[in-house]
C-alpha cells in the first residue's frame, strides 16, 4: 500500500509531493518532489503508482466544494476545534479563484480510480483519496500548544519554524503507528531543497525560494502520514470534519 501526500498549489506555484510505502509494518519515504502543473503532478503519481496498485491520495485543499458563497461546514469546523492554536484554514466556495484547480485535481484522481473515502474500513487494500490539512494534524500529532509558524514572517523567523518542524518530524512519526521510517530518501527535482535524511536535520535553506521548496515537501510528507494513519486506524484514531456531499477534512486524533 502506498500513500501520496500533495501539498496542491492552491493557485500559482509548485506543489510538494511525497510517496511512502507500507512495507514490513512500517513506512519507507520514497521520494519527495515538487512539480508544477496538474498534468506534472498526475503524471508523477502515476510514476509512484500503477493503475492497479492499491494506495491512497492525501490532498491539502478542498478537492470537493458544494457551496457558491461562504464557508464550507468542513471549513467551519476547523476553526471550532482548533482555532484557539490557529489552525483554522482559508474558506472555500466555488467562487474563490482556486476552487476551479482544486476541484478539478479530485475529479482527476477519481478518474484514476481513486475514490473519495471520509468513511472507510481500516487497513483494506483499496485506491483512495482524502482531504487533509498539516496545522491541526500537527497539533495532534506532535501535541503543540499552537502552529508551528513557518509560513508567515521574516526568513529568519521561518527558518527557525521550519526547522522546529524538521525536528518532530525526525523525532516523533518514527514512534508512532504508523511508525516512518525516514532512513532512505530521493529527490529527483533538481529545484527541491536538502531533505531530511536518516536522524539529520536538512541543510537550513537561506532564502525564501530554498525555504518554499522545503516547505512544500515537508507539507507533502506531512499529507502522506496523515494518510497512512487514516488507513491505519479509521475513525478510531481520526477526526473526520464534514462528509463526502459538502466537503470533509481528515485529521489524526493520537491518545
Amino acid at each position: 500500500m502506498k500513500f501520496i501526500g500533495i501539498d496542491l498549489g492552491w493557485s500559482s506555484g509548485s506543489s510538494g509531493l511525497c510517496c511512502l510505502n507500507w512495507e514490513n509494518n512500517q513506512l519507507e519515504l520514497i521520494e519527495c518532489d515538487r512539480q508544477q502543473s496538474l498534468n506534472e503532478i498526475l503524471a508523477w503519481i502515476d510514476t509512484q503508482v500503477s493503475p492497479t496498485e492499491p494506495a491512497i491520495v492525501a490532498v491539502d485543499a478542498p478537492t470537493i466544494i458544494a457551496n457558491l458563497t461562504g464557508m464550507r461546514e468542513a471549513d467551519k469546523l476547523t476553526h471550532k476545534h482548533f482555532g484557539r492554536y490557529h489552525a483554522g484554514c482559508y474558506p472555500a466556495n466555488l467562487s474563490r479563484p482556486f476552487a476551479q484547480k482544486t476541484v478539478e485535481f479530485g475529479l482527476c484522481l477519481e478518474a484514476r480510480g481513486f475514490v473519495h473515502a471520509p468513511i472507510m474500513e481500516t487497513q483494506k487494500l483499496g485506491r483512495y483519496q482524502i482531504e487533509v490539512y498539516p496545522h491541526p494534524a500537527t497539533i495532534n500529532l506532535f501535541k503543540l500548544d499552537r502552529i508551528i509558524k513557518y509560513k508567515k514572517g521574516k526568513l529568519a523567523e521561518r527558518q527557525l519554524e521550519l526547522m522546529k518542524l524538521c525536528q518532530y518530524i525526525i523525532d516523533i512519526l518514527p514512534t508512532l503507528k504508523p511508525s516512518l521510517n525516514l532512513a532512505n530518501i530521493q529527490t529527483k527535482n533538481p529545484r527541491s531543497s536538502a531533505f531530511i535524511c536518516g536522524s539529520n536535520l536538512p541543510e537550513i535553506p537561506t532564502s525564501i525560494a530554498t525555504l518554499k521548496a522545503l516547505e512544500d515537501q515537508l507539507d507533502a510528507l506531512l499529507c502522506a502520514y496523515i494518510g497512512a494513519h487514516w488507513w491505519y486506524w479509521g475513525r478510531e484514531r481520526n477526526l473526520v470534519l464534514g462528509d463526502r456531499t459538502t466537503g470533509y477534512i481528515v485529521i489524526p486524533q493520537v491518545q
